[in-house]
């Protein structure tokens, strides 16, 4: 096996052997770039290494082999003679990540080295300057010591001699640095530093390795999904200077703007600086484009250089270079990072140059950049009042009132005043006040809280987790770490994105990219500018190639309507349960207290109108579009009292001698119907075949509903979805009811209504035995929130405040299962049940509503098993229409 390829070997295609920067150093050398010569040693080598503890038992005679052909090369020696030879060695992974070894530079050089080395530059200066950065940098990197040691001794050195910054240190203050810093090596490890350039040499090649299992690398691989077991690349490199003085200097440079996206020259100078001067930021940088008028004929030669990298590449290009006495050298180059809004401007750009064509553009964009173009975002040039950071739970900005309940929070934002609800958490009987602020800010919970989760599919903004602010819901009052108080009714400004929770008012820009989406903007009109013209053609591609559709989670005809501006393609999943809370609970408690057929009926018929108006206002906003319908499926406790603060109020009043029939009825009920885990227990189909009546008035409601539409001229198309079936026989008893139901109706108002029946794929059961549920469903939704939960066996409540954060910091989730679809669990279940499902009956529609519908990740898998459609909160409709269109035109796995 071959472990060290020379730069000349090697192509921009070999990221996976040569990492990303031995792969793109060797890109440039086979364009005939001025590189420096090097060679890499490749991921393989580091693999072996990290298996067995040591090098692979050829790959020194490699190094070697390749050390020689770049001496002669060069025709120095590492270390030696009048001229030495001097390297860097750099890490370089596949993918660009924090917590990899730093990059060493200067490696050769020594006690005898270094005299050789000013003598050869005609430059002492120079040479010490090279020695004390070489020793800084491999004490700190290598050998581990603490770099602060380094930097505080430095400082002290500047202080001494009234030096500004480094530069203006002289060569007997180098020297003495140089002294200083050896001491510091030798204190901290025991051993002097050495001064055999072979061993500096091998020393950081096995440091590069090392940095692979290091806690910050193993940490960022686990956010990114980046798989353990790469390996990194290690870059030896023939060493050019850019501190030989002020012909001399190092920089970096963009093909264009990475933050946003428009053309020209970008990037920084530093005059007589080596690489890692610029990027520290030691001392402050001059523009790319000064770099003109201290060195033209370098300056012409980078544009060229950068012209033929971008077009080779096709694509925005990082670039770091270095200037030698006149002479330009390329030192690195990737396609560069960039914000969301350039991502768009230069997708379209590159097509418009003719360099890609509109199936590439959609692969450099992603629902992520997309969501991110869409939440309003603070004025970057206003400062605000600190109080806490917590943790980004949905990004974007949002300023109100403090308000400390959902029913403030809905009469104050009634009333026309923008609020913030600040809860320890939230649940369900938040929601109206969620709905009624601008944003949401909890003391507890992470992504994956309910507040978090809620926030993000309404794209509103939201911090959770803010431990520093101790929430007095009593008192209506946030107290501090540091003691600030904020009243009830003082203004907050919460930041999404970042986390952090302001004081006062920090002033907010709205997304010019959400007033497109909402109608507000014509892209093709003079006020949308070049993001808004980016965002809609690579949308508009997308929309003509994706097989998925569209549809909007929507429980209110305003949200349906918001949805339908958004693109939705109809209601893939209207929760009934959110219609019964607020003012019509108690009319739930009627029912489920009801000791008579007459009295269950008054209850019924109460509810019928109510959910008939409520039908009406969805079909009429989707008019020509399906709407499903969720029949009632809530754990039951939802809508009825606590059961320990009912038997408290029940108990005050028995010891007055006041007792309230209805609270001791009410408390009874309670009893009677407590669960020890509501998720499990009497919801769903189950509750529609305990009460009866309850689905046949719901079934009845949307059937009237779908008449009046058609008396009107509509073009009413319901689907009333069962949910949490698990067996064949709960979905054919109910079906019959509402068979019976709506040919009632239809025969009573002398219409023919298009209503299907389907059911809620949601129970592992469901999924394993789909085939036989096919006979009597016209569709399937899976509902991947709770097949998720049922799947692993835990409560996303729960876990996330209990175990959650462990399991992810461990990397057992690589990312939450209700965020991104677990394509190994409950993936394999939806594949079992689409199988099943459609050898059962071929043209069974098949969808996913639960919030999964709208992670960018989950629609790929959804495209791949065969769904119809997608259905998520109306924000994220955008999102998903995006990701569908990727998703059909998506490459081939390699």
């Amino acid at each position: 096996m071959k472990f060290v390829y020379a730069f000349s070997e090697g192509n921009k295609d070999l990221k996976d052997l040569l990492g990303g920067k031995g792969a793109n150093l060797a890109e440039m050398t086979r364009l005939g770039l001025p590189v420096p010569p090097g060679f890499t040693i490749t991921t393989e080598a580091c693999r072996a290494y990290l298996a067995s503890g040591d090098e692979p038992a050829a790959l020194r005679a490699e190094v070697s082999a390749h050390l020689d052909a770049m001496e002669q090369r060069m025709g120095k020696k590492l270390g030696e003679g009048r001229d030495p030879l001097l390297v860097s060695v750099r890490s370089g992974a596949k993918f660009s990540m924090p917590g990899m070894m730093d990059t060493v530079l200067n490696i050769g050089l020594s006690d005898v080295s270094v005299e050789a080395l000013g003598a050869c530059a005609g430059d002492e200066r120079f040479a010490w300057d090279s020695y004390r950065r070489l020793i800084q940098m491999f004490g700190k990197t290598v050998l581990g010591i603490e770099g602060d040691l380094f930097e505080d001794r430095l400082e002290e050195a500047k202080r001494a001699a009234g030096a500004a910054s480094d530069v203006d240190l002289t060569t007997p203050d180098l020297k003495q640095l140089v002294t200083d810093f050896k001491k510091i090596v030798r204190e901290a490890t025991g051993q002097d530093f050495p001064q055999e350039p072979r061993e500096q040499m091998d020393l950081a090649i096995r440091a590069v390795f090392d940095s692979w299992n290091g806690s910050r690398a193993r940490l960022y691989r686990r956010q990114e999904r980046i798989p353990h077991d790469l390996g990194t690349a290690v870059n030896i490199c023939a060493m050019v200077f850019g501190n030989l003085g002020p012909d001399s200097g190092s920089g970096v440079a963009f093909t264009r703007d990475p933050a946003s996206g428009r053309q020209g020259v970008y990037g920084d100078y530093l005059a007589n600086a080596q690489g890692e001067d610029v990027v520290a930021g030691i001392r402050n940088t001059v523009s790319l484009a000064d770099l003109e008028q201290l060195d033209k004929t370098s300056y012409d030669q980078l544009l060229q250089i950068m012209e033929t990298l971008e077009t080779h590449y096709k694509d925005l290009c990082d670039i770091e270079f270095t200037i030698e006495r006149g002479t330009l050298w390329m030192l690195q180059t990737r396609v560069g990072k960039r914000t969301a809004a350039a991502a768009f401007r230069i997708a379209t750009q590159l097509v418009d140059q003719g360099l890609i064509d509109e199936t590439e553009a959609l692969h450099r964009v992603n629902g992520a950049q997309l969501a991110q173009l869409m939440f309003p975002h603070f004025d970057g040039e206003a400062e605000g009042d600190l109080l806490a950071t917590g943790i980004a739970a949905s990004p974007g900005a949002a300023v109100g009132v403090a308000v400390f309940d959902s029913e403030a929070a809905v009469r104050r934002a009634a009333a026309g005043e923008k609020v913030i609800l600040v809860r320890r958490e939230t649940n369900p009987d938040d929601l109206d006040g969620m709905i009624a602020a601008e944003g949401i800010l909890t003391c507890r919970g992470g992504k994956t809280s309910h507040a978090a989760v809620v926030a993000r599919g309404m794209g509103k903004t939201c911090v959770c987790g803010v431990e520093e602010l101790d929430v007095d819901l009593k008192g209506r009052r946030i107290t501090t770490g540091d003691g600030v108080v904020i009243e009830e009714g003082d203004t907050l400004s919460i930041d999404g994105t970042s986390g952090k929770v302001y004081r006062g008012e920090v002033p907010v820009v709205p997304s010019p990219v959400v007033e497109y989406f909402e109608g507000r903007i014509d892209p093709r009109a003079e006020p949308a500018d070049d993001l808004v013209r980016a965002v809609h053609r690579l949308m508009s591609y997308a929309d003509r190639v994706r097989r998925l559709r569209v549809r909007a989670n929507a429980d209110t005809g305003e949200d349906a309507a918001r949805a339908r501006r958004f693109g939705a393609q109809g209601i893939g999943l209207c929760r009934t349960e959110h219609m019964f809370l607020g003012d019509r609970r108690e009319l739930v408690e009627h029912l489920v207290l009801a000791e008579t057929d007459a009295e269950q009926s008054a209850a019924l018929d109460a509810l019928l109108p109510l959910q008939r108006a409520d039908f009406q206002e969805l079909l009429e906003a989707m008019d020509g579009l399906p709407v499903t319908v969720r029949l009632l499926d809530p754990p039951l406790h939802e809508f009825l009292p606590d059961l320990t603060e009912l038997s408290v109020r029940v108990a005050l009043t028995d010891s007055r001698q006041e007792t309230e029939e209805k609270d001791t009825r009410l408390l009874h009920a309670v009893e009677r119907l407590h669960e020890q885990n509501p998720m499990l227990g009497l919801r769903g189909v189950r509750l529609g075949l305990v009460i009866p009546g309850l689905f046949s008035m719901q079934v009845r409601a949307l059937a009237e509903a779908a008449a009046d539409r058609l008396a009107a001229g509509g073009d009413p198309r319901g689907e009333i979805m069962i949910p949490l079936v698990g067996t064949v026989q709960e979905l054919e008893i109910v079906r019959e009811d509402a068979e019976r139901i709506i040919a009632e109706v239809e025969q009573a108002r002398g219409v023919v209504l298009e209503l299907t029946l389907g059911t809620m794929i949601e129970l592992p059961r469901a999924a394993l035995t789909a085939g036989q549920i096919a006979e009597s469903a016209d569709f399937f939704s899976f509902g991947t929130n709770d097949l998720t939960q049922t799947v692993w066996g835990f409560s996303r409540d729960d876990v996330e405040a209990s175990f959650f954060a462990a399991y992810l910091e461990k990397g057992i989730f690589g990312t939450s299962p209700f965020e991104t679809i677990d394509v190994d669990g409950v993936g394999a279940l939806v594949r079992t049940a689409v199988r099943s499902g459609r050898a059962t009956r071929p043209d069974l529609k098949l969808g996913v509503c639960g919030e999964h519908g709208g992670d960018p990740e989950s629609v790929h898998f959804f495209h791949e098993v065969g769904l119809d459609y997608v259905s998520c909160s109306p924000f994220r409709i955008p999102v998903a229409r995006l990701e569908a269109g990727r998703a059909a035109v998506a490459r081939p796995p390699v």
